[in-house]
């Protein structure tokens, strides 16, 4: 048994968790799968789910898109299983349910559908217990029938934002967003914030990192996600920087942040 798995009425079980932002270019994709192999890299079996019509995270492990005969869509739907559309990655440990553009249509069929915010959920509650340690679920930027679904199915939401005017906008938001989540579909579930593209050389954003650790000590992972060129450079090769670039700052930072994650498993 992985040191990750929770233990749950005498089941094994995964620790699943979605990455949101509405607002996009925060790090969400990257942190996903960087966190995900960081995490494989200490030994975890790890899923990756593409919940994002822009299929970033598809592209970010080398997968077209346009050439994928299934997706996590046809999983919502009810045509296939999650396992059943998930496809290896070229890290050991690490699959992903990858995403395609149909995604856009998929999500204002399920709209429609009673109990449509289940969906996700009810297909990982339908994989073997303990089957992965880790779910990551990349989110949409936008709150629809996606992102609830993801928000449903997880024990822990992590919000990646940048030290900037917006960021307290932004967590305001999400706090109300849980709240209201833990009322209508899904009581367990917690929240982190992750400091990403950090900038040490910018006052504004010097600043605004004392303000948020001074006010969310509680939530603030103490791990911070510093601007490195390599991250960006990731996706070009299908590659997770742990993999791409594995000591540079970037991936130092990622394993521990899996570090905190597994210090702190739901």
């Amino acid at each position: 048994m992985g040191a990750s798995q929770s233990i749950r009425n005498g089941l094994i079980m995964t620790t699943t968790i979605a990455l949101s932002n509405q607002k996009g270019g925060v790090a969400k994709t990257t942190t996903c799968l960087s966190l995900g192999a960081s995490l494989s890299e200490a030994g975890h079996f790890v899923l990756l789910v593409d919940l994002d019509p822009q299929a970033s995270l598809t592209l970010s492990v080398g997968l077209d898109p346009k050439t994928l005969r299934r997706s996590v869509g046809d999983a919502l739907l009810g045509n296939n299983s999650l396992v059943g559309v998930s496809r290896e990655s070229a890290i050991k440990d690490l699959d992903i349910v990858p995403a395609n553009h149909g995604l856009v249509v998929i999500e204002k069929v399920l709209s429609g559908q009673n109990g449509f915010q289940y969906r996700l959920k009810n297909g990982l509650d339908a994989m073997e217990n303990g089957f992965y340690d880790f779910v990551l679920i990349d989110c949409p930027p936008s709150l629809g029938t996606l992102t609830l679904n993801a928000l449903t199915a997880s024990n822990l939401l992590i919000i990646p934002v940048q030290c900037e005017y917006y960021a307290a906008h932004t967590l305001l938001y999400y706090m109300k967003l849980v709240k209201r989540m833990r009322t209508k579909t899904n009581p367990h579930l917690t929240y982190r914030v992750l400091v990403t593209m950090y900038d040490r050389r910018n006052k504004i954003s010097v600043a605004m990192l004392d303000q948020m650790q001074l006010r969310l000590n509680e939530v603030l992972f103490k791990t911070i996600i510093g601007v490195d060129t390599k991250l960006r450079e990731c996706p070009v090769l299908g590659l997770p920087i742990t993999s791409y670039a594995p000591k540079t700052r970037g991936a130092e930072q990622y394993r521990a942040l899996a570090k905190e994650v597994l210090n702190n498993d739901p």
